[in-house]
This record gives structure tokens, sequence and C-alpha cells, in this order.
């Protein structure tokens, strides 16, 4: 089996870490194809804007991954971004790390936390829950207030700043589990969830267990209704009267 774990930044860093967890994460006989972004699209995504600019280059990316064999992708960035487009233009399932993140910790704990990067991701992250049916499980969204690119740059300062919220999550939110919220601090599940003595989720590790799960399975992506295949265009603005029309 193949799955197709694509950053949609473009930091080459981050590509090969979230490479490198991915394929820690992966069961055997499970094969990760990884793949990331190249400018002009953003090194990293923090914000609606970033989001856009990354969503064209990631599409086109999964249907070659489809074609060269590809029966699952992950989109490796804790805003989903695109990630209704993206199952619109596969067959395979496609995860989200976040989605992934909060399915995992909503089975293992009755309410949890998540601890992202910037103060500006955190009401994107709260619509997000609400979206997938998380809203009452989430106590909060914390931020470490680091840029994304901070967490490769100055990654003992980062996990220090981590510890700390997954700790007040722990004190102050009742939270019994915490998520991390952004694939750049995939490296640091283990030891933080070591260190604070709380069940931490990776959204990477999450979303590979789940999409090998579900191609596993045999599962696809629906196509019947919101994920099917792009319409083709070509004769909206053809008169339907010409369309009707039989060939003389």
């Amino acid at each position: 089996m193949q799955v197709f774990v694509y950053n949609p930044n473009s930091s080459a860093a981050m590509t090969a870490l979230i490479a490198r967890q991915a394929r820690a994460a992966a069961s055997a006989g499970v094969t990760i194809m990884a793949g990331g972004a190249s400018a002009p699209v953003p090194p990293s995504i923090e914000g609606h804007h970033d989001e856009a600019m990354a969503v064209p280059a990631m599409l086109d990316a999964l249907r070659r991954a489809e074609a060269a064999g590809a029966q699952a992708h992950v989109i490796a960035c804790f805003d989903d971004p695109g990630l209704g487009a993206a199952r619109e233009v596969v067959r395979g399932p496609v995860i989200g790390i976040a989605q992934a993140a909060m399915q995992v910790a909503s089975v293992l704990a009755s309410r949890f936390s998540i601890v992202t990067t910037l103060p500006r991701s955190v009401p994107i992250i709260e619509d997000m829950a609400q979206r997938y049916g998380m809203g009452h499980n989430m106590r909060r969204v914390r931020a470490v207030d680091l840029p994304v690119l901070s967490l490769e740059a100055d990654g003992p300062h980062a996990q220090a700043l981590l510890e700390r919220e997954i700790l007040q999550a722990r004190d102050h939110d009742g939270a019994e589990a915490v998520i991390l919220g952004c694939a750049g601090m995939s490296d640091m599940c283990a030891t933080l969830s070591a260190k604070t003595g709380l069940t931490v989720i990776d959204g990477v590790h999450a979303a590979v267990r789940l999409a090998e799960a579900l191609a596993g399975g045999g599962y696809q992506t629906a196509k019947t209704g919101a994920y099917g295949w792009p319409r083709d265009k070509s004769h909206d603005l053809t008169p339907l009267a010409a369309l009707r029309e039989p060939a003389q």
C-alpha cells in the first residue's frame, strides 16, 4: 500500500521532518510517498492567505501521486488547507491532520485542548473544531506565540514553551489529552508526552494511521455529491437547444 503525505508549505526542512515522522508512523508494508511545495508557495502556512496560495500546487501533487499509485493521501498542515477540494480531485481517502488528530483525541479522551504556534491560528482552529463536530470535546486552543519556522530554527525553546502550555491545558482547561497544532511539532510528540505524563497526539501520526486503515479497508471518497469530480464546464455556455439537436 502507498500513502502520499504532502507538506503544503515550501519549507524543505519541514517536508523532510514530516516524511521521517510519517515513515516512523507507518505500519509494515505501507510505503510513504512524501512531497512538498516549492516557491512561490509560502514557506509556512499561517492564515487564510497562505492556505489559498498553497492549494493549487497541492491539488496538482495529489493528482500526480494517485496516478503514480497512491491509495490514500495526507495533508500535513494543521489548517487542513483545501481539504474539500482535495477530496474532489482524487479517488482515495484524503486525511487532514487536524481532523485526524481531533478524531483520535475524541476516542482517547472526553476533553482535549490544542497547542498551536501563533495566536492568529486560534480562531481558525476553533472554527475547524466546530465544523468537525468537536466543539463540545475541545476545551481550548492555546498558542505559544512562535512562528511556524521557529520550530525548526529554535527547537529546544519551542519544546519548552509547548511543555508549559500542555501542563497549563491539563491544570486549567481540564484537558485529558493535548493535540500538537502544527506538523512541524511532530518530532516532539513522544518527548512531550513523556515529560508531561499526558496523552499528546501528533496529527501526522494519527493521519497516516487513519489513511492506511481506510485504504486497507478498500474505502474510497464518495463521488456522488459534495466530493464529486470537478465538472467539465466546456459546454456550459452552449445554448441548451443546440445541445439537444441531433447531429446532421
